[in-house]
């Protein structure tokens, strides 16, 4: 990509690397790829990337054999690479160390999942809008049919909540979204370690759009966001984004001064009438809700509290113990 004065202008064949983070994929990385690889060689014969692009699978610390498939798969073709952390460092972090590695040897990168619910053929509409100018192009879910009712109610309340927050998060958007090179290299400045990359990406800015698909069903596995996970990951992302939380604990606690402002007096009326009546249950629910309510409220204190403990630590977000790239130079 070149860039002269505010006129943008793009190779025509630009280098493309779809990152796929892999955790135990053994089971969907063969029918992963056979698609990839269709999509891919497509999009080279029309002429709309270059021949240079590829596939970049990051092996996230997987038990299974998802490494060996992946460096049996580089072996025997050439559209595709990858590269493997040191451990298990979840999603979020394998993405974006799929990122900062592919931003390397590429012009533009598209991350998606590797359970084939991100619907493929999205990617011809992005590059599209990759070459009308727009520097990150989001893949926003059209419909949520193949999502239980559970999930499509709690999916959808959690992005009017982050809304609801102020947090600046595209409607139906996950992980499926092309970014330019150059994005990369500015999110690269951004070095927070509770990663929210769906919150993250809308803070560097850039011309952005939109691309509508709808999510099909798990190829074949296991999700790898059972409920626990994602009840984590939605608590992260509003922690990592907002501080309202800790506005809310202090509106309450003003509020609940008020209620006892007023109980106080009434109190003191029927004191100075005579007309005092003993108030055990009144007295007892008064103190477990007041005791619940400030243990919820320190619990919050302390999730803001241990999230600058770990930005201020330091710690590396991922590892790359090897790299395909770097091993056939």
């Amino acid at each position: 990509m070149i860039e002269s004065g505010e006129n943008m202008f793009f190779h025509k064949e630009p280098i493309l690397y779809v990152v796929v983070p892999c955790y135990n994929e053994e089971e969907v990385l063969e029918e992963t790829t056979r698609q990839l690889k269709a999509k891919l060689e497509h999009l080279i014969k029309q002429k709309e990337i270059s021949p240079k692009s590829k596939v970049m699978y990051v092996n996230d610390g997987s038990k299974d054999r998802t490494w060996e498939m992946i460096e049996e798969i580089h072996k025997n073709e050439k559209l595709f690479t990858g590269v493997s952390l040191s451990r298990n460092r979840g999603h979020q972090n394998a993405l974006l160390g799929g990122l900062m590695t592919a931003k390397n040897y590429a012009d533009v990168v598209i991350s998606m999942d590797a359970d084939l619910q991100d619907d493929i053929n999205a990617i011809d509409e992005m590059i599209l809008k990759y070459k009308q100018g727009f520097d990150i192009v989001y893949g926003v879910r059209s419909k949520r049919q193949k999502d239980t009712f559970f999930k499509r109610v709690t999916a959808e309340g959690f992005y009017k909540f982050m809304k609801f927050l102020g947090v600046d998060c595209v409607y139906n958007h996950a992980d499926y979204r092309l970014t330019s090179k150059r994005v990369l290299e500015e999110f690269s400045n951004y070095q927070e370690v509770n990663l929210f990359l769906r919150g993250m990406f809308p803070l560097v800015g850039f011309k952005s759009d939109i691309v509508y698909y709808e999510r099909k069903e798990r190829f074949a596995g296991e999700s790898k966001y059972p409920l626990k996970k994602m009840l984590n990951f939605a608590w992260d992302g509003i922690t990592s984004f907002s501080v309202k939380p800790l506005r809310f604990i202090c509106i309450l606690g003003f509020i609940i001064l008020f209620i006892s402002i007023g109980i106080m007096i009434y109190s003191l009326v029927r004191k100075i009438t005579g007309n005092t009546i003993d108030g055990w249950t009144f007295l007892s629910i008064s103190i477990w809700f007041i005791g619940g309510l400030q243990m919820i409220s320190i619990g919050i204190i302390g999730e803001y509290i241990g999230k600058m403990y770990n930005e201020t630590k330091r710690r590396p977000r991922y590892i790359i113990a090897e790299n395909l790239e770097e091993k056939k130079k």
